[in-house]
């Protein structure tokens, strides 16, 4: 068959022969040729099908093309709208690499920042009287209640309309939630201030402030639309982190190939447009665009965003390589095998978004709460004025069996209850920021005070991440001096990382390295080169072995630096052993510390690291780890995490690549080092930002008394409500003759919402 009749099936993939004879179907102006009759008959009945993307697999699903619920995961829309559980917006169950304005967080914007002002103005004329020279009542006569409802309105029916919109619909599906209780207690607040401003003698003398005027909420419907806004805002803000680490691991695939054609010749095509078969240049300081196999070239790869590992692979024909890698300085020629949702990279973005979305929020608790708490303040406002209507006669009896049914109904507002949780979480966020850790989310608090169990990553989690030059071992009549300028004359002409560690130790030294002559690079062991008129080699054993150099006595020692957790590179000059460079990465300085506090809080520590078997056992076995898994790539990782999660253990992770991302997300707690990458930032819930693993130990503290404190808020919210809504309805009333106005009830309401205010700023003291 020519190569210059060959084409490529668009269905299956499979080269076929340009012929008249071949099966062909004509689709915008081209002739497409086809294997056969069955791919034909797929290709003529919808050829965008195999054109748009890989022309040798079926498109798929848009992965954003339906919305789901962060607390109602079960959830899910082919369009985007409101939760019919909660009433939360739904959000895209995967979001674009582009980063877009968030529509819900502008519209909650320009609500709020145009109900600030308006709330502000009517709270300082509502209480003006309160503050000495101020009577706007006074000044204003009986235009004051007008103007009140004049600033309140648009507040309560524009800015708050959301609010009622997903009451209303909570009230329809029984699904009672915060925002029942929003919009009832927002909602009779400002009818019952309407009712009053027009038809004041319709309320009973009992009910009515000094003068005989009729009391107005305005302003305690307006406040609380405003705090439930701004609480709103931040919430939205911080649930738009969580997309954040899959559009980071979206950002690592380059967005355009270079692909070689059949025919000779190169283009760059948008990466949709690669498929599997295809052949790609990946040019110096290029990402690789697909996983695949390297045909021509040699060079050395940056697979950390994968490994997590500082040092490169060098890459040679017959090796493969990952989509969003970065190549070295040298050229590679590859073919596509996986592209599309196929490749590596793409199955960790899959599994960062799953375990993501498998989360259920801490503010859910209010909501739980709130199933019961939203039916037994109707059911008791309800009761509350059937019994007073009943008990009482004629207009007044009517009246006042509805003043006291707006009472139960106002000291009930959620005002509180809605603060109780998120308040805390601000306060303990805050107060973990001062002490370098990052709270993305509250359920990252929650979750940390129960944790039993902490994976570890080695590199830049429990060691800098930085090779260094550990020591030199030189043999014979040689010097460490010789050996060392020897070796960084060799590794000056290499593009290994590991070169960049002899090379710095040189140069702190004062070491000015040989020139090195008839360089050559041996892919997986080492270098071979002429310097001053002699033979080096720089390498493994295997290298030395094969070049008949004598290797006794350098493999004692380097057994020996091994087993201590270096990387070791054997030296030859002239046929015979000259010494031993061993490269470290140093583990922090706080590492052993932090590993006994947290043995000291009963966590069991396990180790999960890319590196191999002797190095991660030295380590562990300098710090004291109780388990460890080395050679773990990132599905290891994961499913390290989830057969814990499966024992029942409550598992956190840390770690500092991208290689840990999808561990990070699937872990009750996701803890990243500052230090690392941004995907594994995005990915955790807690981040750490010196890199100091004894900040977990503070993160611990903070959570148990975060948690404390949400529970301590609750039942402060409670305690008002509690114990208000009873008096509100007319309990004590026949035997004391007390009965709580809705004056007193509004009262009640903000003290229990100051109080729990004033509850969670003493979170900003506590001892960590």
């Amino acid at each position: 068959m020519s190569d210059k009749n060959t084409v490529k099936d668009p269905v299956c993939g499979m080269k076929v022969e340009s012929t008249d004879t071949a099966p062909h179907f004509q689709h915008r102006g081209r002739e497409y040729f086809l294997c056969s009759e069955a791919c034909r008959e797929k290709f003529a009945a919808d050829p965008n099908r195999y054109l748009d993307g890989n022309p040798a697999a079926p498109r798929k699903a848009a992965p954003d093309s339906q919305w789901t619920c962060p607390m109602h995961p079960e959830v899910v829309r082919d369009a985007p709208g409101d939760c019919p559980i909660c009433g939360m917006a739904l959000e895209p169950i995967m979001p674009s690499a582009s980063a877009e304005p968030n529509p819900e967080l502008a519209l909650l914007t320009r609500r709020l920042w145009a109900a600030v002002p308006l709330t502000a103005v009517l709270l300082l004329i509502a209480m003006g009287d309160m503050l000495p020279g101020l009577d706007f009542q006074h000044w204003l006569g009986a235009g004051y209640g007008w103007l009140q409802f004049a600033l309140a309105t648009p507040v309560v029916l524009w800015c708050g309309s959301l609010f009622f919109q997903r009451g209303w619909r909570s009230l329809v599906g029984l699904n009672f939630n915060m925002w029942t209780l929003i919009a009832l207690g927002t909602g009779v607040a400002w009818l019952f201030s309407l009712v009053a401003l027009i038809f004041p003698g319709f309320l009973p003398e009992a009910f009515t402030g000094h003068g005989g005027e009729a009391p107005l909420y305005f302003e305690s419907a307006a406040v609380i639309i405003t705090l439930v806004l701004v609480g709103q805002v931040l919430e939205v803000r911080a649930r738009e982190k969580t997309s954040g680490a899959i559009r980071a691991l979206l950002d690592l695939a380059p967005p355009r190939a270079r692909r070689i054609r059949e025919e000779g010749g190169e283009e760059d095509v948008d990466l949709s447009e690669v498929g599997s078969g295809d052949r790609l240049r990946v040019r110096p300081g290029e990402k690789v665009p697909v996983d695949g196999e390297v045909l021509e070239g040699r060079s050395n790869v940056d697979e950390s965003m994968l490994t997590g590992e500082p040092v490169a692979v060098e890459k040679a024909a017959g090796a493969s390589v990952s989509a969003g890698t970065v190549n070295g300085n040298g050229m590679l020629v590859m073919r596509a095998t996986k592209v599309g949702n196929e490749t590596l990279l793409a199955r960790i973005v899959a599994q960062v978004a799953a375990a993501q979305r498998s989360r259920a929020p801490i503010q859910g608790l209010a909501d739980r709460v709130a199933k019961v708490f939203v039916p037994a303040v109707v059911a008791s406002a309800v009761i509350a004025f059937i019994a007073w209507a009943v008990a009482a006669s004629g207009a007044g009896g009517f009246a006042f069996a509805l003043v006291v049914a707006i009472s139960v109904l106002i000291i009930a507002c959620p005002c509180a209850l809605g603060l109780a949780t998120p308040m805390a979480v601000m306060v303990g966020v805050g107060r973990g920021a001062t002490n370098g850790i990052l709270v993305r989310d509250a359920e990252a608090l929650e979750h940390m005070a129960r944790i039993d169990t902490l994976i570890v990553d080695k590199t830049g989690t429990l060691t800098e991440g930085r090779p260094r030059l550990q020591t030199i071992e030189a043999l014979g009549d040689f010097t460490e001096e010789e050996v060392l300028r020897l070796a960084a004359g060799l590794e000056a002409a290499s593009e290994h990382p590991l070169a960049a560690a002899i090379l710095s130790e040189a140069k702190r030294r004062g070491i000015q390295p040989a020139d090195a002559r008839d360089f050559e690079s041996i892919p997986g062991h080492g270098l071979r080169g002429a310097l001053e008129g002699r033979h080096l080699l720089v390498g493994n054993a295997a290298l030395l072995r094969g070049n008949e150099v004598e290797t006794g006595a350098l493999e004692a020692k380097a057994e020996a630096l091994a087993n201590g957790g270096a990387t070791v590179i054997l030296v030859a000059v002239d046929g015979r052993a000259a010494g031993v460079i061993a490269i470290h990465d140093p583990i922090k300085p706080t590492s052993r510390e932090a590993v006994a506090r947290l043995h000291e809080a009963g966590i069991r520590l396990i180790m999960a690291t890319g590196d191999g078997e002797g190095t991660a056992r030295a380590v562990a076995n300098e710090l004291g780890i109780d388990e460890v898994q080395a050679g773990a790539l990132p599905d290891a990782k994961l499913e390290l995490v989830r057969r814990l999660q499966a024992e029942g253990r409550r598992v956190a992770m840390a770690g500092d690549g991208v290689n840990d991302a999808p561990a990070l997300a699937a872990a009750d707690v996701g803890i990243a080092m500052g230090t690392g990458t941004d995907v594994a930032m995005e990915s955790a819930g807690l981040t750490l930002v010196k890199g100091d693993l004894n900040a977990i130990a503070k993160a611990r503290q903070l959570s148990r008394a975060t948690l404390a404190n949400i529970r301590q808020n609750l039942f402060l919210a409670f305690i008002y409500n509690g114990a208000g809504i009873p008096v509100a309805a007319g309990v004590l009333f026949p035997f004391t003759g007390w009965l709580l106005s809705p004056m007193i009830a509004a009262a009640a309401m903000s003290l229990s919402s100051v109080s729990v205010i004033a509850n969670a700023l003493r979170l900003r003291r506590a001892r960590l």
